[in-house]
């Protein structure tokens, strides 16, 4: 049984980093056996990757219409579970309603998105990881990870495409 090969290719710009995904797809390696290490925000549109699916929208519609209905309850039915009178006024006054629906609408949302990102980008994480000193002075890292990969091959082509350096990568606690 072959054992999974880890390489870091560190390059100092965007471009380069675009190309080197783009060969690395044509020598057989997925999308799936590689990683971008970046210490600013990269999209996927940038390196030309498949977007990420993410379960945050979802939550966010979830989050809200359970804060709607919050908003009504508040607005609706609680007056009505004490009625007092008061000058001849309705139970329910409108424009006070509106206000509370909307606030409790958008708490309900900004707190499930909140909790959705959190629990979506894994945060914290306590087990090594893979990482250059490199990154945080503004260059980006290619992790490549796959049981197939010649690392030969991949080493050669990366350099020809302006890897600063390609190594063996080695997880380690943070």
């Amino acid at each position: 049984m072959t054992e999974q090969k880890s390489l870091l290719a560190v390059f100092s710009d965007l471009e380069p980093a675009a190309d080197a995904i783009e060969q690395l797809r044509t020598l057989g390696v997925g999308d799936d056996c590689m990683n971008v290490i970046s210490g600013v925000p990269v999209t996927e549109a940038m390196l030309g990757r498949p977007n990420q699916w993410t379960n945050v929208p979802r939550l966010a519609l979830g989050g809200s219409l359970i804060g709607l209905l919050t908003g009504i309850f508040l607005a609706f039915l609680s007056p009505n579970m004490y009625q007092i009178q008061v000058g001849g006024q309705g139970f329910v006054p409108g424009p006070p309603s509106v206000v509370v629906i909307f606030e409790m609408t958008m708490l309900g949302m900004l707190l499930s998105t909140f909790l959705g990102v959190f629990l979506d980008s894994t945060f914290p994480n306590y087990r090594p990881m893979h990482y250059v000193p490199e990154v945080s002075d503004g260059k980006i890292a290619i992790l490549i990870e796959c049981v197939h990969v010649e690392e030969k091959k991949l080493t050669d082509a990366l350099e020809k495409l302006g890897a600063e350096s390609v190594q063996e990568a080695e997880a380690q606690h943070l």
